[in-house]
């Protein structure tokens, strides 16, 4: 019994070993990046990207969903994809995404609407991104902790295999910082609000540094049976076509918009159907010169004009249309709406620019110097390492000293 105890230990110990040596090279390969300063959005024009939208083809959709998998080990243990299909259905969903952690799910690939995805990272702080029109899970992360440069190489290594890339509930665990918007490039969205946690403060820091992100509103529900966990939080997107391409291009162009629909205290999935049918319809956006409107289809409490560095820049009350005439300090202008009952919506920025569109900011770049003199130190370490292990292999434990008895009877 006690040479099977120590067998099992000496193999947990060397598979523990065996881990802490992969993440250590995971963690010494790591490169470094320079980061650019950025500025924020400057030019005589305004780009606006619902110009020309047509207000009865608003499609609604949610695009992050856990089902279960692995074993049930992760968190979405109870949500059968038939289950989610079904109470997303229900509350007139047209486009229902599971995003499963580390694994695209393919329950509803025949279906209308549907949108290849999973949800990549398995770090402690839960630094996640939504990946959308994926084809292949990127295995890479970094578990124990990211600094910027690793966040910004899980980008890169994320954007050739997928369509869109969504930085999600940045706010949760302080996976990122407000910071770090400022300066991470390479993606697409940004969860600004979901069922878990408010991060519209992290928006405003990409918009105010000259990020052209979008808006993304998501369930993030772990619980599809429970009428408190979903459809709360939802993305309205404008197409007239639920091909996965045409769902994925309206989002990275920004044609769509964050809602969160208010829920009565104690409705059961019959009274969400029916709050979910009454929401309003987001009418028009329109620029003309610098002047910006809004109209939607039901009287709002407040329609508020958001700019540079989170600030509010103008409120209108009681009305279905509001307008705010953009002056030479505001970069950029999102548009957040009240209706009576709560229910809110969160549009997407008019930016300005000099007549070539919302350009992205200049990528960081890889130090080589940086990067290789961190690899140097890591090799180091590894040597010193292995030279100890050989070294405490080598030295024999010395032998006690003969007792009278011992020597008595040897």
């Amino acid at each position: 019994m006690k040479r099977l105890f120590s067998l099992i230990s000496k193999f947990l110990l060397l598979v523990i070993l065996l881990m802490v040596t992969v993440f250590f090279l995971i963690y010494a390969f790591a490169p470094v990046y320079e980061f650019v300063e950025p500025e924020p959005f400057s030019g005589e024009q305004i780009h606006n990207p619902y110009q020309g939208m047509d207000n009865s083809l608003w499609k609604k959709g949610n695009f992050q969903i856990q089902s279960r998998v692995w074993l049930g080990l992760t968190d979405g243990r109870k949500n059968e994809p038939k289950a989610i299909f079904a109470v997303y259905r229900q509350l007139g969903y047209d486009i229902i995404t599971i995003t499963d952690y580390m694994k695209i799910n393919p329950y509803g690939v025949n279906e209308v609407g549907y949108v290849s995805a999973y949800e990549h990272g398995y770090g402690l702080r839960k630094t996640h991104q939504v990946c959308l029109g994926t084809n292949k899970v990127t295995w890479l992360d970094y578990p124990f902790y990211q600094n910027l440069s690793h966040k910004q190489h899980i980008l890169n290594t994320l954007r050739p295999h997928n369509e869109v890339v969504c930085i999600v509930h940045p706010k949760v665990r302080r996976g990122y910082e407000p910071e770090d918007m400022r300066l991470l490039c390479n993606y697409d969205l940004l969860e600004a609000v979901s069922h878990y946690v408010v991060s519209l403060n992290y928006w405003d820091a990409a918009l105010t540094s000259g990020h052209p992100v979008y808006i993304i509103s998501n369930d993030d529900s772990h619980d599809v049976l429970d009428p408190t966990k979903v459809g709360r939080y939802c993305t309205y997107i404008n197409t007239g076509s639920l091909e996965e391409n045409e769902i994925l291009a309206a989002l990275k162009a920004g044609k769509a918009y964050g809602a969160f629909v208010n829920m009565l205290e104690g409705a059961d999935f019959y009274q969400k159907a029916e709050d979910h049918r009454k929401v309003p319809v987001l009418k028009s956006v329109e620029v003309v010169g610098s002047n910006l409107t809004v109209e939607v289809s039901e009287i709002a409490s407040a329609i508020k004009f958001v700019g540079q560095n989170g600030m509010i820049r103008k409120v209108a009350s009681n009305t279905t249309t509001a307008s705010y005439e953009l002056l030479g300090n505001d970069p950029y202008i999102r548009t957040e709406i009240l209706f009576p009952n709560n229910t809110q919506f969160y549009l997407n920025p008019v930016i300005r620019h000099d007549g070539n569109g919302p350009e992205k900011p200049v990528p960081p770049k890889i130090n080589w110097v940086k990067t290789w003199l961190l690899r140097g130190i890591a090799l180091l370490i590894t040597l010193l390492i292995a030279w100890l292990i050989l070294k405490l292999r080598k030295i024999k434990p010395s032998k006690a000293p003969k007792t009278f008895r011992q020597s008595f009877y040897h």
